[in-house]
């Protein structure tokens, strides 16, 4: 779909977030020596990094993109319980990743329901995104103005811009030339060596998800 607002560092974003997804399906379905998958997800590198990066991005989203929406579908209830519903399943979210964390450092029963914790944030937070991309986005297209969206991009990008030499390579881990093209078209050429130059190959050294 064509969309006449910029949704192509969006999309970026949605596709790191089902990319660590698959790889935290990938960790549950996998014990280490101890049986126990949580010391897989406790020693990836990955794991800290799609917190973070996703609580930025749900914040940036609660601060500056669905107030507006909100208020620019005001008139319409069908469209303003759109927004409403894109707000609230954010609050499902968040409480996931601190049971996950919960669940991987009890020695009692968390291997109980580490598993089951993962596939529920899995299934929640993928069911998010298609909502937002389904009926989301063709919303704020249509009832943004650009200086709203920049906006949003703005705030979006003060919050991780002090992590950006992991953020920008976290992003674009495993991203497709398009999306290359499109995201790196936005900064600045001294940004942009800096990232395919250090930033890139520092992050792929690290391995962050143990070759998972």
């Amino acid at each position: 779909m064509d969309y006449k607002l910029d949704m192509s560092a969006m999309l970026a974003i949605h596709q790191a977030l089902r990319r660590d997804l698959e790889r935290l399906g990938r960790i549950a379905a996998r014990p280490d020596g101890n049986g126990n998958p949580a010391g897989l997800l406790q020693a990836s590198a990955g794991w800290e990094q799609f917190k973070k990066f996703l609580v930025a991005h749900h914040t940036a989203e609660d601060r500056a993109l669905w107030p507006a929406l909100r208020e620019a579908v005001a008139a319409s209830p069908d469209q303003l319980a759109i927004a409403d519903a894109l707000e609230d399943e954010h609050s499902v979210i968040e409480p996931l990743l601190t049971a996950i964390d919960a669940a991987a450092v009890d020695p009692d029963t968390g291997h109980q329901r580490f598993g089951d914790i993962i596939d529920e944030l899995i299934a929640k937070l993928s069911a998010h995104l298609k909502h937002e991309e389904t009926e989301g986005f063709a919303l704020i297209d249509a009832s943004l103005t650009p200086a709203q969206w920049q906006h949003f991009a703005a705030v979006n990008a003060d919050l991780v811009r002090p992590e950006a030499p992991n953020y920008m390579p976290w992003l674009l881990s495993e991203a497709d030339q398009a999306t290359l093209d499109a995201v790196l078209g936005k900064f600045p050429p001294q940004l942009v060596t800096a990232f395919r130059e250090q930033w890139a190959p520092a992050y792929a050294a690290r391995d962050v998800w143990k070759g998972l």
